[in-house]
């Protein structure tokens, strides 16, 4: 973090995520599903600039890959996030955020999740309020299922709605390659394709497969590979069946993993090592002409690179 003064300018940056694994369980009687979900995050990040307004104001504007797919102010999830965190502990504070996106929109990698976890971040610091990390994590839990996980970053397991969280140690990196898609997929949407394809009493309690924890902590990406899950992938692909070929091509390409992320409709490929991932992406940029491709590493941490504009 820098050494900035209440209501300096602060900018954050957060990373988006995806989900090694995403058990899902059967539907809730609120509406919501249980999950066991194993989230790392991936050095894609969105940056978020706070700057002080007058009291009751919050405006954003958005700039970046992907920010005419954003919707309207007043549905933007960091703006519900500043207004919950002043509505709740400041109410005389306002504030302007400006986001540069680099996380896939509508990509099923916690993009919008991670613009409300900076702006509660950022606010907070811009405010002076000083709130403990459980704090935020209340107000995050209220926002959206992955907001608690994009203000933490790194790795955790999920369980509930993925809310509840259980931080893991991680001390190898891991090299993925993402293929992001120009139209969206509505993670409701998959979901309601999910209960259909999977009547309640069909679905079992949701558990993390079994040595998924170990290749992480063992820094294998070949042992990783063979316990990747994605439960939505099925309903995913139903409703985008061209993410098949975007599969099958990272397959052909000789990426030791593939799923899609998430909701969808990114597709993930998990290579062995750094040069690896750069030999699966130039395959892929020639297998998928014009699509947009992303090499990463995981995790990846939120920070506070600089204050202010400059």
């Amino acid at each position: 973090m820098t050494g900035t003064q209440p209501g300096d300018p602060v900018r954050v940056r957060v990373p988006g995520k995806i989900n090694l694994a995403l058990c899902v369980g059967p539907r809730r009687e609120d509406g919501f599903h249980d999950l066991a979900t194993v989230f790392q995050s991936v050095s894609l990040f969105d940056e978020l600039t706070a700057t002080a307004a007058p009291a009751g104001v919050v405006t954003v504007t958005v700039e970046g890959p992907g920010a005419d797919l954003v919707g309207a102010p007043e549905d933007n999830l960091a703006v519900r996030a500043a207004r919950l965190l002043g509505e709740t502990y400041a109410p005389r504070r306002g504030v302007d955020l400006a986001i540069a996106k680099g996380i896939p929109v509508a990509g099923g990698m916690a993009g919008g999740s991670a613009d409300a976890a900076a702006a509660l971040l950022a606010c907070d610091r811009l405010w002076g309020l000083g709130l403990p990390r459980e704090a935020l994590l209340e107000l995050g839990a209220v926002l959206g299922s992955d907001v608690p996980f994009t203000l933490l970053g790194g790795t955790a397991v999920g369980h509930g709605r993925g809310e509840r969280l259980t931080g893991v140690r991680v001390d190898h990196v891991f090299h993925w390659v993402l293929v992001t898609s120009g139209e969206g997929l509505s993670t409701p949407a998959v979901f309601r394709r999910f209960d259909r394809l999977h009547p309640p009493a069909s679905v079992p309690a949701p558990v993390v497969p079994d040595g998924l924890l170990a290749a992480l902590a063992g820094g294998d990406p070949v042992a990783l590979a063979r316990t990747l899950r994605n439960d939505l992938a099925e309903p995913a692909l139903e409703l985008r069946p061209d993410l098949a070929a975007t599969l099958a091509a990272g397959e052909e390409a000789g990426a030791v993993g593939r799923m899609v992320s998430g909701s969808g409709p990114t597709c993930a490929f998990l290579a062995r090592d750094a040069v690896h991932a750069t030999v699966l992406a130039t395959a892929l940029r020639v297998g998928l002409p014009g699509r947009d491709i992303h090499v990463v590493t995981a995790p990846a941490s939120i920070g506070f690179p600089h204050a202010g504009r400059g």
